[in-house]
């Protein structure tokens, strides 16, 4: 068990690691989906408002931290003219669904629920960006996600009270960020096609 001012650490890093896709973003390195980043922006801060509510502490901050950058990145995406704002019917579905499970979390105004919610539309606004790192590897930047999955990790190890409201968000971090990261780092979609 680490003492809880790790996840500063595990905030540290996740902050580095969305610099650099922030950088690679206005360069044009990375192309964000921005339906993607929108969502993941708004997202999370529902699910960190569950948890202040709930007497979450400092395990907050990754919650936080997981709304926050995406939200630079989301800003810095007008910078970059590959960047898109393409709404296929996939965007569109995504969307919607994850805005039926922010309103569900509104009606229900419940801290799990809340976070229950948020899972599931961060879950759903998280299809276009892994089905593109899956088919377009070399669009993304793996970095970020790592990191990401890194402030994850470190924040489940210092959770002293096992409750949902405590470890809900930082699970579903570090699952998603891992999938992402290995299908970036390891051009899953591409290795599939060639065999």
């Amino acid at each position: 068990m680490l003492n809880e001012n790790f996840v500063i650490v595990g905030a540290i890093l996740n902050l580095i690691g969305s610099l650099n896709y922030l950088v690679a973003t206005i360069k044009g390195g990375v192309k964000p989906d921005r339906v993607t980043w929108l969502l993941w922006s708004v997202i999370p801060f529902i699910a960190f408002t569950a948890q202040i509510k709930q007497g979450v502490g400092l395990q907050s901050l990754m919650t936080f931290m997981t709304g926050f950058t995406p939200l630079m990145i989301f800003l810095a995406s007008f910078a970059n003219k590959k960047s898109f704002w393409r709404l296929g019917r996939l965007d569109i579905i995504c969307g919607t669904l994850s805005i039926a499970g922010i309103l569900l979390w509104y009606i229900t105004k419940t801290g799990n629920t809340a976070i229950i919610f948020s899972i599931i539309a961060d879950c759903l606004a998280a299809i276009p960006t892994i089905i593109k790192s899956y088919h377009a590897p070399e669009t993304e930047d793996y970095k970020i996600y790592l990191l990401g999955s890194l402030a994850a990790a470190i924040t489940l190890l210092t959770i002293k009270t096992w409750s949902f409201a405590y470890f809900g968000w930082p699970v579903y971090i570090l699952i998603v960020t891992l999938l992402l990261t290995v299908l970036i780092r390891f051009k899953l979609g591409r290795l599939s096609s060639s065999w």
